[in-house]
């Protein structure tokens, strides 16, 4: 068994893996950047090692660092979280050299769903449904016509990349050497990797992922999907389970179709397969091999601790549950609380002056924020995430409308306002909405 962990992360992902591991009784390393001496997850680990100032390059991405962290404390595995490093195969690979467990899957995997054209032939492979696209890389002489094979509109995305950086929309042939090169350019800036591929436009998707766990033995269950259509800029701001597009039986047949192909890989730990989902068909994505942001939508209407499912799969122990065991009950939200200008999104790091967090049955509140905390302007600026759960929709969308006039973060801007803007709004209500939706709304489109 594991013993001692350490949180190679920050936030509030850092203190909902530290609570886990409290809660199996397994010691806790925290470590920190100079910038985060006082966050919360500092103050409640066992114990804390800064690794480096404030840059992410020189801390939080500095695997020498964490490993020699890891050496001195004698944390003999290592939770990533999300972000940072929790997709780096090369730090699996040197985690494992020093006899130290990565809480996650393999690094053959990573690697394997890393690249976005390799993870979509497996995807193929592995009978999971994928959009219309191109067999591998596009570059600008085989463009035009692998563009008119498909058909415009078309989306040329970053074969390494991830959060909206290196992906355009060529609407028509006049759009496609701009959005190409532009396409390009920005993913060898973002990701040292140049490398694009493209793949059908869809007009009006929703954003559908199936939470999937496997015990890397051949044995893999899901956990229903989560709806994470409502993005700005490709950045999800609002996440719910069960989807209101799907029904039980698209559910249980897509999310079989996915904990199928994690048994042909024997995959290992936690994972999400995203999907956009138009007119009743599902065309896969990517995969995340990693924990995501948005998971305690799912834990709320399962009832599965997904951290606790990650290490007790890292030590051994296999799956606490089997597919039959699954069971779906209620409703639940999720909303990304932001230190952001809730109009123009423009960050604002500073000093919390008041923090009070809702309550209540059924309100959960993640996150590290408290009263006279600094939030750092080096970051991401994710401050906490509020998750409401109901029997129905409606009863979740009623408390989540009482909650968000009980939540108070003073001496910052945050994007509290804008979720009580959505949660009045009548698409929302009805879950009438795409992944578009949000750009329209924010743009002034109420009609949308």
């Amino acid at each position: 068994m594991i013993s001692k962990i350490l949180i190679a992360n920050r936030g509030e992902i850092a203190l909902r893996v530290l609570r886990a591991c409290k809660e199996l009784g397994i010691a806790t390393v925290a470590v920190h950047s100079t910038a985060d001496a006082d966050a919360m997850h500092v103050r409640l680990a066992d114990e804390s090692v800064c690794i480096g100032p404030p840059p992410s390059r020189e801390s939080y991405l500095n695997i020498h660092q964490i490993v020699a962290a890891c050496e001195i404390t004698g944390a003999d595995a290592v939770h990533p979280g999300y972000g940072f490093l929790s997709e780096n195969a090369k730090f699996a690979d040197i985690l494992e050299a020093h006899g130290i467990t990565f809480i996650g899957p393999t690094a053959e995997h990573i690697r394997l769903m890393g690249d976005k054209i390799t993870a979509k032939q497996t995807a193929m492979e592995l009978g999971i449904p994928v959009v219309p696209g191109s067999d591998g890389e596009v570059l600008p002489e085989n463009a035009l016509e692998t563009a008119r094979q498909i058909g415009f509109p078309v989306l040329i995305k970053a074969t390494a990349g991830g959060g909206g950086r290196g992906m355009k929309v060529a609407k028509t042939e006049a759009d496609l050497d701009e959005a190409l090169n532009t396409a390009r350019s920005e993913a060898a800036a973002a990701f040292g990797n140049a490398a694009v591929y493209m793949e059908k436009y869809l007009e009006k998707p929703r954003h559908i992922e199936i939470q999937v766990v496997g015990d890397g033995e051949g044995n893999a269950i899901h956990l229903g999907e989560r709806d994470c259509s409502l993005q700005r800029r490709h950045q999800k701001v609002w996440e719910e389970a069960n989807s209101p597009a799907l029904n039980v039986e698209q559910r249980m047949k897509i999310g079989q179709i996915c904990a199928d192909a994690m048994k042909k890989l024997k995959y290992r730990g936690a994972g999400t397969i995203e999907f956009l989902y138009e007119n009743g068909e599902f065309y896969f994505i990517e995969m995340n091999t990693r924990l995501q942001v948005e998971h305690p939508v799912t834990e709320a209407i399962t009832g599965i601790d997904l951290v606790h499912e990650q290490i007790r799969v890292a030590s051994g122990g296999g799956l606490s549950v089997t597919q039959e065991d699954v069971t779906f009950q209620g409703h639940a939200i999720e909303c990304r609380i932001n230190a952001e200008d809730p109009r123009t999104f423009v960050p604002s790091p500073g000093t919390i002056t008041h923090f009070h967090a809702p309550g209540g049955l059924g309100v959960r509140v993640d996150s590290g924020a408290y009263a006279g905390y600094r939030i750092p302007p080096y970051y991401d600026s994710l401050i906490g995430k509020l998750i409401v759960h109901g029997r129905t929709r409606v009863e979740c969308m009623m408390r989540l409308r009482r909650v968000l006039d009980e939540f108070v973060v003073d001496g910052i801007k945050t994007t509290l306002p804008l979720f009580q803007d959505l949660v009045s709004n009548p698409d929302i209500a009805n879950g009438d909405y795409d992944i578009h939706w949000l750009e329209h709304y924010l743009a002034g489109d109420k009609t949308h």
